[in-house]
């Protein structure tokens, strides 16, 4: 070995090791960014940096949302947390690409910002496209003083510190949690039951405790570790809600394992994926319990009759599972649009 190759080894080990104590503490980000924020009187979250826009925001028609890499994943876990939950026709568009675009909007889209940095160039521009064209923008955001924060006309926060590691862990789940809670501040707004509240904020505060169960995983994942460290191109699979977590955890695996992977909607597997299968391509395939269950699992078994291997992320006591996959990790059972706080966790690890 040289000393160049030991140099990138201690380099990786040294990334490998950062990003898992960030992992760990997750926990204590949703517990912060839950904490002030539950209003239990309106069943509802309570957002003073959004106070002074109450009234716009309830006659909102339209949000974009607007980000890069795992910021952009987080948005579209928020378009469908916030068009489920809040009733918003909500758009997610690569900053990169819409600050160069002249979209029709009338005066009622908002144009969300979502960054951990609150200095990326391409979100930056972005957002000052919107304010040029006349539009209210708001940010989420992982620093208060940020150009970003400072230059939208509101914004909801998480107080990061800047992570000591370029491969970003925590602004995903920090933001996919903020803007889940942004749909429920929304859908109380305007047609959200006061019971469907109530519910959802029980939901929200055992979240906390829940990603703690569901680091429990780590065993599990460095058997798998261990089985496919010498494989070199994974697909990941996922519907619905657990889409963008499939495109995060091939992010992840491409930055920190440099190894080559791609997401795709699970159905879209038959429409020219399928044809990658082979005994050396791994699998990671989400398995929610959910109106797709089968479906996913349909998949599952095509890539099974490939010769295909499968590594799949499913929810506790799911037998079928552990019987069809070659390989399984098991996680807490929650409600479908808490998903992706929970899924995210082993591709992570992984």
């Amino acid at each position: 070995m040289t000393h160049m190759d030991k140099i990138v080894d201690f380099t990786s080990y040294r990334k490998a090791k950062l990003m898992l104590k960030a992992t760990y503490e997750q926990v204590d980000l949703l517990k912060e960014v839950l904490r002030g924020r539950i209003n239990e009187d309106t069943a509802s979250v309570h957002f003073s940096e959004l106070a002074s826009h109450a009234q716009l925001l309830h006659r909102t028609g339209r949000l974009i949302l607007t980000g890069c890499g795992s910021s952009y994943y987080a948005a579209l876990v928020g378009e469908y947390v916030l068009e489920e939950i809040a009733r918003i026709p909500v758009e997610v568009e690569y900053a990169s690409e819409f600050r160069y675009r002249n979209p029709p909007m009338d005066r009622n889209t908002v144009v969300m910002a979502v960054s951990q940095s609150g200095e990326t160039a391409d979100t930056l521009a972005a957002l000052r496209e919107a304010k040029r064209r006349g539009h209210m923008t708001l940010a989420v955001c992982g620093a208060a003083g940020s150009s970003i924060a400072r230059e939208a006309d509101g914004g909801i926060g998480l107080s990061l510190q800047p992570e000591a590691n370029v491969t970003s862990v925590t602004a995903f789940m920090g933001q996919v949690m903020l803007l889940t809670m942004l749909a429920l501040y929304l859908g109380r707004m305007r047609h959200l039951s006061s019971q469907r509240g109530e519910r959802m904020i029980r939901e929200l505060q055992k979240m906390p405790e829940v990603v703690r169960r569901a680091l429990s995983c780590e065993s599990a994942v460095c058997s798998l570790v261990a089985r496919y460290a010498d494989m070199r191109n994974f697909l990941c699979l996922g519907r619905q809600y657990l889409y963008p977590v499939a495109l995060e955890g091939a992010l992840k695996l491409k930055e920190l394992s440099h190894v080559h992977a791609e997401a795709f909607p699970a159905a879209e597997l038959k429409h020219g994926p399928i044809a990658l299968i082979d005994a050396d391509v791994p699998s990671l395939v989400l398995i929610p319990r959910s109106a797709v269950y089968d479906k996913v699992m349909s998949n599952l078994e095509e890539i099974k009759a490939r010769g295909g291997p499968v590594i799949a992320v499913a929810c506790e006591g799911d037998e079928r599972v552990a019987v069809q996959a070659d390989d399984a990790v098991f996680l807490p059972d929650v409600p479908d649009y808490l998903q992706p706080l929970v899924t995210i966790v082993p591709l992570q690890l992984l």
